[in-house]
Order: C-alpha cells, then sequence, then structure tokens
C-alpha cells in the first residue's frame, strides 16, 4: 500500500530523460532567479545609501551657500589656515564665531569630497549643535571646532556601514561614547568619512560608496582603513578627525597623506557605539585615536577627551586625565631606534627618514639607542596574523553573505574563503619556494580550538613581557622606527596586508604609537627603489616595490612609540620630531 502511494507521488513519467532534463533546466533557473533577485536587492540597498549620500551633500551645499550669502565679508582662507589651538583661542574669545568656522569647513569639505570622494554623509545635528553651543556657559577645550567621524563610529540619526550592505539602514539611536565626549567639550561632528569593505583593509574602497583618492596625488591611495579621513584633512576639509586602528589603520593614512595620527593605548578612549566586523577578536588591540595636520592638535583632543565625562559614560575606560606636564617636558629622552624590521625591506624613502631624524635628535641633545624588535617572523605570523584571524577569518567571510566583494578585497578575501585543509596544503607546497608566504596561509587557518586559544594569548602575553624586558634593559623612554609608506598605487594595499608588520607590532603589544611626517620622496629615493630586492624576493617584495614607484614629492613619516598609558610621552616625542623636522626644512 505504501510503495502504491509512493509511486503515485513519484510519477513513471519521470522516468523518462526529457522530463527529467526539463526539470534540472528549471531547477537550474530557479536557482540563477534566486541569485539575480539577491544581487538586485544588494544593488538596491547600495542605490538607496548612494542616494542618501547625495541628497546629505545636497543639504551641506545648500547650507554653506546659505551662510555665504548672509555674511560676504566670512575671511574663509584665514579660518581655513589656522591650527585648532589657533581656533579655539580665537573662537573662546569672541574674534571668530562658531558658525563662521563651521560653514568654512562644510563648504571646504564638500570641495574636497567632491575631488576625492571621501565624505560618506552630513551629520545635518551639527547646525542644531552650534545653536546649543552658543547658549552653554562654559566653552569646553575644543569649542566650536567642527570635527570630522570615521564611518563605523556610531552617530545619532545615521547608520554606520562599514563598508558593507548589512549594516545599511541601520540608523543609530545615539552616539557612541567619544562623539558624546566631544559634543560635550564643545567640538561639533559635521560628518562622516569613507572606508575600505570590512576596515581590514589599508585602502579606502567600497562599492557602496566607491574608491577614495589621495588629495596629493589621485593616482595614489589615501591608506586606510581610516582613508576617508586622510584624505579629508590632508585636502584640508576638516581640521581634526577621530579614527581607528587595529594595525595601522590611523598611522597609515597619516603616513600616506602627510599627517600626524596617533594610535593610543587600548582603552585609554572608549570604543564603545562602534561597530566592527571582528567582534570578539581580543588578540590584537584596536583603538580609536585623533588624527590632525599637527600634534599640538592631537595632545589638545586627548587632553580634551580624557575627562571625567567620558570616565562617567564608560567605566571600564581608567580615569587617567592626560598629563600635561609630561606633554610639555623639555628634558632629554632616551631613544631606542631601528630602521628596518626584518619581515619587509623599507623603501628607499622609509630607511632615509628615520636615519635624518636620528641624526636630527642626537643633534638635539637626545640619546639614540640602536634597538631590535625581537622574533618579528613569529609576531607578525604567530601572534598578529594567527591572532586576528584566530578564527580561521570566518567571521570576515561570514560578513559577506548578502554582498558582494570589493574588487581591492578580492586578493584577501578569496584566501580567507579557502578551506582550512587547502591553506595548509599550499603552505606546505609553498614553503620551500616562499617561506613567507607559505607561513601567512598558515597562519590564516587560525587556532583550531579554545585551548590554543588560551595558548594563543599567553604568547601574546610572554612575547609583551620579553619586549618590555629589552626597552627596560637599554633604559629607554621611547622608539623612533618606521611607518610603511609612501603613499601605495591603488589596488596594491589588498594584495600586501602582511605589509603593515611596521604598525601591526604595536596593535600586538598595545603600545600607543604615533605618526608625524618628516620629509618627501626624492628623486634619489626613486633611483635607489629601482634597485630594491626586498628580504624575500618573493612576490610579496616584488609587489611592494611597484606600489610604491611614482611617488616623488609625496610625504615621507616616521613612527613614534612610548610604553602603554604614556600617550602624553608619545605625544611629546612626537612634537620633538615634528619641531626637529620643520626646523630642517626652513634651512634647506
Amino acid at each position: 500500500m505504501t510503495q502504491e502511494r509512493l509511486w503515485q507521488v513519484l510519477d513513471p513519467s519521470w522516468g523518462d530523460p526529457r522530463v527529467l532534463s526539463a526539470l534540472l533546466c528549471s531547477s537550474a533557473a530557479a536557482v540563477g532567479l534566486l541569485k539575480w533577485l539577491g544581487h538586485r536587492q544588494i544593488q538596491q540597498k547600495m542605490e538607496e545609501a548612494r542616494r542618501t549620500r547625495d541628497l546629505a551633500l545636497e543639504r551641506m551645499e545648500k547650507a554653506a551657500r546659505r551662510f555665504k550669502q548672509e555674511n560676504p565679508g566670512t575671511q574663509t582662507a584665514h579660518i581655513l589656515s589656522l591650527t585648532v589651538v589657533e581656533l579655539v583661542e580665537k573662537l573662546k574669545e569672541g574674534s571668530l564665531s562658531p558658525e563662521s568656522v563651521l560653514y568654512s569647513y562644510i563648504g571646504k569639505a564638500l570641495e574636497v569630497t567632491r575631488e576625492v570622494n571621501c565624505v560618506i554623509d552630513f551629520i545635518h545635528g551639527c547646525e542644531d549643535q552650534l545653536q546649543k553651543l552658543k547658549k552653554q556657559k562654559e566653552k569646553g577645550l575644543l569649542y566650536g571646532i567642527p570635527i570630522s567621524i570615521k564611518d563605523h563610529i556610531n552617530c545619532k540619526g545615521h547608520f554606520s556601514s562599514g563598508g558593507m550592505v548589512k549594516f545599511l539602514g541601520q540608523v543609530q539611536e545615539e552616539d557612541s561614547v567619544i562623539v558624546q565626549v566631544l559634543k560635550s567639550q564643545g567640538a561639533i561632528p559635521f560628518v562622516k568619512t569613507n572606508i575600505p569593505q570590512t576596515m581590514i583593509n589599508y585602502d579606502c574602497s567600497n562599492l557602496i560608496f566607491g574608491q577614495t583618492l589621495n588629495p596629493l596625488n589621485h593616482q595614489k591611495s589615501p591608506g586606510g582603513s581610516s582613508g576617508g579621513e586622510g584624505a579629508l584633512i590632508a585636502g584640508g576639509g576638516s581640521i581634526l578627525g577621530i579614527g581607528s586602528d587595529v594595525a595601522g589603520s590611523i598611522r597609515l593614512p597619516s603616513s600616506f597623506c602627510g599627517l600626524c595620527g596617533l594610535k593610543p593605548t587600548g582603552s585609554r578612549i572608549s570604543k564603545l557605539g562602534v561597530i566592527s566586523p571582528i567582534v570578539g577578536m581580543n588578540s590584537v588591540t584596536g583603538m580609536l585615536g585623533p588624527m590632525a595636520r599637527d600634534v599640538d592638535s592631537l595632545a589638545l583632543c586627548m587632553k580634551a577627551l580624557l575627562c571625567q565625562e567620558m570616565f562617567r559614560l564608560d567605566p571600564t575606560v581608567p580615569p587617567l586625565p592626560f598629563d600635561e606636564e609630561v606633554y610639555l617636558s623639555s628634558k632629554p629622552l632616551r631613544i631606542g631606534y631601528y630602521e628596518e624590521d626584518g619581515y619587509f625591506q623599507p623603501s628607499p624613502s622609509m630607511k632615509r627618514a628615520i636615519q635624518q631624524t636620528r641624526k636630527l635628535l642626537e643633534d638635539a641633545g637626545h640619546t639614540l639607542v640602536p634597538f631590535a624588535p625581537p622574533k618579528i617572523d613569529y609576531m607578525v605570523d604567530e601572534l598578529f596574523t594567527r591572532g586576528i584571524f584566530s578564527d580561521g577569518a570566518a567571521h570576515l567571510v561570514d560578513c559577506f553573505k548578502g554582498d558582494i566583494v570589493d574588487p581591492n578585497l578580492k586578493s584577501q578575501f578569496n584566501t580567507y574563503r579557502l578551506p582550512t585543509l587547502v591553506k595548509r596544503i599550499l603552505a606546505i607546497i609553498l614553503k620551500p619556494v616562499y617561506p613567507r608566504i607559505a607561513r601567512d596561509l598558515d597562519a590564516l587557518c587560525g587556532v583550531g580550538s579554545a585551548k590554543n586559544l588560551w595558548d594563543q594569548h599567553g604568547a601574546v602575553a610572554v612575547y609583551r613581557t620579553e619586549f618590555i624586558a629589552k626597552w627596560r634593559k637599554l633604559r629607554l623612554d621611547v622608539m623612533l622606527c618606521p611607518v610603511l609608506g609612501p603613499a601605495f598605487n591603488h589596488g596594491y594595499a589588498g594584495k600586501l596586508f602582511a605589509a603593515t608588520s611596521y604598525t601591526n607590532l604595536y596593535n600586538v603589544l598595545n603600545f600607543p604609537a604615533g605618526v608625524v611626517p618628516v620629509s618627501t620622496v626624492t628623486r634619489a629615493d626613486e633611483e635607489e627603489l629601482k634597485h630594491y630586492r626586498g628580504y624575500y624576493r618573493d612576490p610579496w617584495d616584488k609587489r611592494l616595490k611597484e606600489a610604491v614607484e611614482g611617488a616623488v614629492g609625496l610625504p615621507v613619516a616616521v613612527q613614534c612609540v612610548a610604553l602603554p598609558w604614556q600617550e602624553e610621552l608619545c605625544l611629546r616625542f612626537m612634537k620633538e620630531v615634528e619641531t626637529l623636522a620643520h626646523g630642517a626644512k626652513r634651512d634647506v
């Protein structure tokens, strides 16, 4: 009986080859249709986000035009030429109005984004914030200063996309803690800026808002993942911005765009109200921090942020106010330094920047001590790469469900999504020929178990202890070292993620680290680059050479580092480097 009923359901005519063929074709068509519909839905969400962005830019334009018509005598060029410290002084004494400053920067930001595509939203609440500010009796440390905010930092009434479709349409109901604190200090957040898809990349491109260009050279990347910030500030459309950094994402755009940027110690500044595709990853420390055109601006921003309001809003932040005495100190420093890390050979301009800065510091009366970072291969492969991808990149790959991979990220993504077994086999095959790439592939397999994750966390702690012991043995105050640069040609950052070794070291160690521009690429640097071979002479070395070609005249920076919780000392060292570098340029 059961067989008869089954046969009634499974009609014998189904055995006909023509019927089976028709069924297979219709099934394939159905699958194709579903994929097309899914793809179309993604495209519609991206188009809607772009329309929202365009409307926001139109609103900015109307606001800037209205103010200009009503205030034809505004000295916009003068306002845009002032530093943060100078602006605050003039705003507080009343010689400049907060309106004139805000609308001058709104107009300039529009001009810059039309050139390089860096602004993705207008924080329209800035005009209400301006009116509230005028009624406040107490003027905060950042009174009237317009501030740009990286895309993934929440602002009330706006979405934080992370460069990904999955986060579109999720309008945030409240400001992140850092935005709340900035407002309490009188700052006016006015735009949000572009980032690369997922932010695990140091270019600045996503399929929603497109590619951001470097304002100093449109053939070059502005760096990332805080690339929109770098481009806007370097182009003059913002005076102070907030970025984030898990492998160099504040420091690399600062290097590529000729800015100053600070990655503080983890938890020195609150990270509440920030979206991330790698929530739960604790092996490598990410952080929020300021970016600006000079070190004093960074110091004032840090002083403003490290206040009772932040400690109240986020009790997990240690209540350590800014120590101005340390920042203003002029005592000679004992400075460790290295010109190369042994993992990626520095470009000629990177190395020259360290050599010249070392000489300037010695001539100024500081003591310079050679230093070699211990076990750098182990740190990059086992602590950074295996740590940040301890889940075998599973969380990151999952983020792309319901999304389309940006072409600039495809090289990375295609590697991440390989099955663990395939990664291990490829690592074994490549080891004799390309040992560095083989180690990277093996590290991308992750840790494999909770026990191994504990071991990995323990290994990071041991390495940090060893590094600090070496630092203490040499009685160092701070460290001078290279930062990746100059700015890359488009399309290379996604193929050279491991080249962040110079910056990701200090995310693993959780040390404060900042970047200061000290020079520009010379024709001699470009000529020397022709002989660049790299340490391994593998495809990565070849790509790095290609990535930095054609950079004559672009900024070259150095990295300044201090021990954990010593942001003030790090900034003081950065200020010393900045002052000496500016003096050297004047003497040329």
